[in-house]
């Protein structure tokens, strides 16, 4: 008799890349989507005893990603949705899942000034996430970013710090301020315009950033969530990380030279890294959705 037994699982289909060409019209329009795609339920025999009645295979789900990209992409959270209703009324022994996506953002390429209708440049700006959680018939849908590079060039300081014999760190009261955004937000209802939300939601991130003078990045974090909380009655938190993107004064005396906040090295590595939750008072908790997205506290 053994005593192990199966803990917690899921399994599927990792980063599927669509591309959906919307062409009914001679202005085309595209979706670029990164999908995954796993599912929960009784998988037990199949990894205790080999038995794959149970199974469906990975393989499948990347076909269905393609299958529904036929019927369009309108939103990469209703896309989600849609697979997470597909896989879970269509098995009894499927009760869940996680499903997500990255969204690419292309932008038209201007000829003579004009928007061309079917040639595209790939947008350099931040990567859009989306993830559904599936469990029973409840659906959770988490929105978010990542590389969204932010940078102010003064209206930052930092100092009243604690310091040891090991600080060397001198107080700065006029500082670059810069960071990689990469945030995830849950909502709580999937009724929703998610695309008019998720561009107010990066627009007030934005401002949140901008418009305060800033003491630490800490801080600014903080003003990010809660302008969109204040904004944004339907999501309930916010789970931000974002590297202090550091710039140094670089010493020019040796070369006679003055330097007042004009020339600085952008160190890459090491770097400080800010992670906080920022969530509505009172707003039910939901740990559970939350599972399997790494890099956030």
């Amino acid at each position: 008799m053994s005593n192990v037994i199966l803990g917690k699982n899921q399994y599927g289909k990792a980063e599927v890349r669509v591309v959906r060409v919307k062409r009914d019209t001679d202005r085309h329009e595209i979706a670029d989507l990164n999908v995954t795609s796993q599912l929960r339920g009784d998988f037990e025999t199949v990894h205790t005893e080999g038995d794959n009645a149970h199974c469906l295979p990975t393989d499948t789900q990347k076909n269905t990603v393609f299958a529904f990209a036929k019927k369009g992409i309108s939103s990469p959270e209703d896309f989600l949705l849609g697979l997470a209703e597909h896989f879970t009324s269509g098995w009894d022994w499927i009760t869940g899942g996680r499903w997500e996506a990255e969204q690419y953002s292309w932008d038209r390429i201007l000829v003579n000034g004009e928007e061309h209708d079917h040639s595209f440049v790939r947008n350099g700006s931040e990567t859009r996430t989306a993830v559904v959680v599936g469990d029973g018939d409840t659906r959770t849908v988490i929105g978010g970013l990542h590389s969204l590079t932010v940078l102010k060039s003064t209206g930052s300081e930092f100092v009243g710090y604690e310091k040891d014999k090991y600080t060397t760190l001198p107080e700065a009261t006029d500082r670059i301020l810069a960071t990689d955004v990469a945030v995830r937000w849950r909502y709580n209802t999937t009724d929703l315009d998610w695309n008019a939300t998720y561009d107010s939601v990066k627009a007030l991130l934005l401002e949140g950033f901008a418009e305060k003078h800033s003491t630490a990045l800490q801080q600014t974090l903080f003003q990010m969530g809660e302008k969109v909380l204040n904004a944004h009655p339907e999501i309930d938190e916010l789970k931000f990380s974002m590297p202090n993107k550091h710039h140094f004064v670089v010493d020019l005396e040796p070369f006679g030279l003055e330097n007042p906040n004009e020339v600085f090295f952008a160190a890459d590595r090491p770097y400080g890294l800010i992670e906080a939750t920022v969530q509505r008072e009172g707003a039910a908790l939901d740990e559970k959705a939350w599972e399997g997205i790494a890099g956030f506290c």
